[in-house]
């Protein structure tokens, strides 16, 4: 029996091709993607230099520069206006309702109200400032 001597073998791996294929899925990946949005509210604050006297007809939510919130002139607090509005909202006509705020109010407290007023049933929720829904 003969010792056959083997033949070197080839040390040499070609990758090009490895990388051209991770490039064309990269591409792919990257082109395929859905790109998810946030869920957001706009809110523009009106301007008061282009002030209208607003419907009276609405239910008023009013909130200070401290950030309390009345209805009808009593403070309530932010839990409690979507229960106490659902009630106005039943007995009233209209099914709209007028956040007030003043200038200073933070935005965080403006979309809570205005999103407890849409939970409590509201059809149209509004947000003007002081000087443009008047005195009522």
């Amino acid at each position: 029996m003969r010792y056959r001597e083997k033949k070197e073998a080839i040390q040499d791996i070609n990758i090009s091709p490895l990388i051209d294929m991770v490039f064309i899925l990269l591409i792919f990946f990257m082109v395929s993607t859905t790109f998810v949005k946030d869920m957001k509210l706009d809110l523009d604050r009106p301007a008061a230099s282009s002030s209208s006297t607003a419907s009276t007809k609405a239910i008023r939510l009013y909130i200070d520069q401290v950030g309390d919130t009345y209805l009808d002139g009593e403070p309530v607090r932010v839990w409690v206006i979507q229960s106490r509005l659902r009630d106005m909202l039943k007995s009233s006509t209209t099914k709209s309702v007028l956040v007030v705020t003043d200038d200073g109010v933070p935005s965080g407290k403006l979309v809570e109200v205005v999103d407890q007023a849409r939970l409590a049933g509201a059809q149209d929720v509004g947000v003007a400032t002081v000087a443009e829904a008047g005195v009522g």
